[in-house]
């Protein structure tokens, strides 16, 4: 049933996806949404796998390459952690990615770029990164990020594809439209880099005021609002070191 309403949903509302190729001539910035253990590591939490997935795992894969071919290249890398307080609340959620917890932490494959001289970390206790981003005084970290690295074209990967991925991606779009992100062109977010949680609708019948989740349904549809959006969707992210002249 699910295969069939996603083969549906991919003929009606087709994600055409293109394929990089990072080869310097474009400044480009990498960003890892919540690839933390709550959301990554089986049986970490409320809202992390309760068994291996293919989908997130993948994803987790796909980031740790990226981040480790960005690092290489001296290239900056923006990586944003789920961390909440014990006692402030994000409804609808359950509690999760409670700060000082091992939920609230980059996967054990990523947690090198806490020492990684090109990479920003940013912890942040609510949904879109871009907000997450904002301090006391109104000046945004992320922003900031931006500019002082006069970056062109964000690589936007993490999780979830619907959820916290779609938020920021739009939040992005809206700014750099409002020539808040200037220099930024272009959003691109790779797909295979990507991923969402699963919760079909038999399991969420069982549980109070739950809402289905199918893990491939979801990401389909995130993938195409963001697209809808404006950003670039990417099947493929390839590297060429440009010939010396």
């Amino acid at each position: 049933m699910v295969s069939t309403t996603l083969q549906l949903l991919k003929n009606e509302l087709p994600v055409d996806e293109g394929s990089l190729l990072l080869n310097g001539d474009v400044k480009t910035g990498l960003v890892l949404v919540d690839v933390v253990n709550g959301f990554c590591t089986v049986g970490a939490g409320n809202l992390a796998p309760r068994q291996p997935d293919e989908q997130i795992s993948s994803m987790v894969d796909e980031s740790v390459k990226l981040a480790k071919a960005f690092s290489e290249k001296q290239w900056p890398i923006f990586a944003f952690l789920d961390s909440h307080h014990p006692d402030i609340p994000e409804p609808p959620f359950p509690p999760h990615c409670i700060i000082g917890t091992p939920e609230s932490e980059l996967v054990p494959a990523l947690q090198w770029l806490e020492n990684e001289p090109n990479a920003t970390l940013r912890r942040k206790d609510c949904i879109d990164g871009f907000l997450g981003s904002i301090e006391k005084d109104g000046s945004n970290v992320f922003v900031d990020w931006v500019k002082n690295n006069d970056i062109k074209a964000l690589l936007v990967v993490g999780i979830c594809t619907d959820v916290c991925v779609l938020d920021f991606v739009c939040s992005a779009l809206s700014a750099r439209n409002r020539r808040i992100l200037t220099p930024l062109e272009d959003v691109i977010v790779y797909s295979r880099g990507c991923a969402t949680s699963d919760l079909p609708v038999h399991v969420a019948r069982t549980i109070k005021d739950a809402l289905a989740h199918p893990q491939e349904l979801m990401h389909h549809i995130g993938l195409y609002m963001a697209k809808d959006r404006g950003a670039k969707i990417v099947s493929d992210v390839s590297f060429c070191v440009p010939k010396e002249q």
